[in-house]
């Protein structure tokens, strides 16, 4: 895998999932018009129960069938490439139906234990389905991502979020009259019917490979000496310690989902106003910060199987070519979205929500971007390598501390809900640290910070500073000339100039090179002799 295909196949996985999170946040902006803020909270109190309980049930297999499928083809091996993917199918298969019934069957469970506001067990029950369609289409996913085929996952990915937004929007429509309990819901049914959806996309997608796939097989001269009981051995030897990685996230938020409500009662909110708050942290502030992760995740994909074949080959400066590449990329990206979020939180969600108070919240959340983007892609790296207890160690450590910074600061009426936001920066800082110096100790890969580090945050300022500028003299200009919804219009316009800016002044200072933009997909060739043309590239 080239560092081209690298980059072109988490380009394909990020326009996908850009396309996802525009969606999303067109439903979540319905959403909050329809049910507020309270029915947002009552909504989100089931995602935490079922993203737990959809790790527990994928087990990290996806990645590991993504890992085997491409350590086997590398040698040739189609054979072991499709048995490998066929055995962890029929594990996640057998698991998501456990846990989908378990879920079902337990919600009033998962609300006395987690003490749920009980007006959340609709929502729990309604989402539970899901659960078994995303394990099953987290096999397919894991198999062609293996294949460095990014497509399907991506076809996959929107049509499961189309058809999530459109009925969950309905149902919210058809059970409104009947209460915010009932709208929740409804609002929960979509991710279900979302998913099946998406799974019908990759069948077909491998209906139609299937028929090569097993003409490969049938060449292949190779013989194959896994047993079913080996796979089984490799398949959980890796897959484990990614569950137990994956797993921290979703028990993060259920200590959220336990925790804040509670200590903001102890800082003297009542529930119904800690049901609002929550609902800002979860619903409308953490979605906005988790877009800057859409690259980022489609990284980490694209590595694993990246990585794990150069390890396979013994390619060592390959290595440390790929993972530097990565950390570059996200530093990139990631701090400019920091600080644009941060400078700009009120009037996004102002311009979103209609609802200026979240911006407190997201400002906060802002400065977490760059820990959260740079503990993904140093994650998806380590995985590749096989060092996949050390994502877990690390996180583990980082929601210790954001655990005891929770309980801390959002029982403090100075901090409340923007404590519990900062403990979340503060838990990924940590993370993301251990996790890039153990990276560096393992393989050896440059950090050159002038090239990661000081030039994005230079081209950050610079543009922070116009941000700052033109979205104050632009909301004044439209102000004076009466345009309705000044603030709304100033912000987009802010938000592209800002981005503009960025990137010229990181081609002006070389930290953007003419390799750089060839890497990109097809519009690589033309943006670099363009910018050569304009001489905004330093050779």
């Amino acid at each position: 895998m080239t560092r081209q295909s690298i980059v072109r196949g988490a380009a394909i996985l990020t326009l996908a999932a850009l396309f996802v999170r525009i969606v999303g946040a067109f439903f979540r902006i319905a959403l909050a018009a329809l049910i507020k803020d309270e029915g947002v909270g009552l909504y989100q109190m089931a995602y935490p129960v079922y993203s737990t309980l959809l790790a527990i049930s994928t087990a990290g297999i996806p990645t590991a069938i993504s890992k085997l499928v491409s350590e086997n083809l590398a040698h040739g091996n189609y054979r072991g490439a499709y048995r490998a993917f066929r055995i962890a199918q029929t594990m996640l298969a057998v698991s998501g139906l456990v846990i989908f019934a378990f879920m079902f069957f337990g919600a009033n469970i998962f609300i006395s234990v987690f003490r749920l506001d009980p007006r959340a067990y609709l929502p729990v029950v309604a989402m539970s389905p899901a659960v078994f369609f995303v394990t099953l289409m987290s096999a397919y996913r894991g198999f062609f991502q293996g294949q460095q085929q990014m497509l399907p996952t991506a076809l996959s990915q929107i049509t499961e979020q189309l058809g999530r937004v459109v009925f969950a929007l309905v149902l919210v429509l058809l059970f409104l009259p009947s209460g915010l309990t009932h709208a929740a819901a409804g609002a929960s049914s979509g991710a279900a019917v979302g998913a099946f959806l998406g799974l019908a996309v990759l069948l077909v997608a491998w209906w139609r490979q299937k028929k090569f796939f097993l003409a490969e097989i049938g060449r292949q001269v190779l013989p194959d000496r896994q047993s079913a009981a080996g796979i089984v051995v490799r398949i959980l030897s890796q897959a484990v310690p990614i569950t137990l990685g994956s797993l921290v996230l979703p028990l993060i938020s259920l200590a959220d989902l336990v925790l804040v409500p509670q200590r903001l009662a102890a800082a003297g909110f009542d529930s119904a106003r800690a049901t609002e708050l929550y609902g800002q942290l979860t619903g409308l502030a953490t979605p906005l910060v988790h877009i800057p992760t859409i690259m980022t995740t489609a990284l980490a994909v694209s590595l694993v199987p990246a990585i794990s074949e150069a390890l396979a080959l013994g390619r060592s400066r390959l290595l440390q070519e790929r993972a530097y590449l990565a950390v570059r990329v996200t530093l990139l990206l990631g701090i400019p979205c920091a600080a644009g979020l941060y400078l700009l939180a009120d009037p996004i969600c102002l311009l979103l929500y209609n609802n200026g108070e979240a911006g407190s919240v997201l400002s906060v959340l802002a400065l977490g971007v760059v820990f959260l983007t740079l503990y993904q892609t140093t994650s998806g790296i380590l995985q590749g390598v096989g060092r996949t207890m050390d994502p877990v160690v690390t996180l583990f450590w980082g929601a210790v501390v954001k655990t005891v910074l929770t309980w801390l600061l959002a029982a403090n009426p100075a901090f409340h809900i923007r404590g519990a936001a900062l403990a979340t920066v503060l838990g990924f800082a940590v993370a993301a640290i251990l996790n890039l110096y153990r990276l560096q100790v393992l393989t050896g890969m440059p950090l050159r910070a002038g090239e990661t580090l000081l030039k994005p945050l230079a081209a950050a300022c610079v543009m922070g500073a116009a941000v700052y500028y033109l979205y104050h003299k632009l909301e004044a200009v439209f102000i004076a000339r009466g345009l309705g919804r000044a603030g709304d219009a100033a912000t987009c316009l802010t938000i592209a100039a800002g981005v503009c800016i960025y990137f010229l002044i990181l081609l002006l200072t070389g930290g953007i090179k003419r390799e750089d933009l060839l890497l990109l997909p097809k519009a690589g060739p033309r943006l670099a002799a363009l910018a050569e043309k304009l001489h905004l590239i330093r050779r």
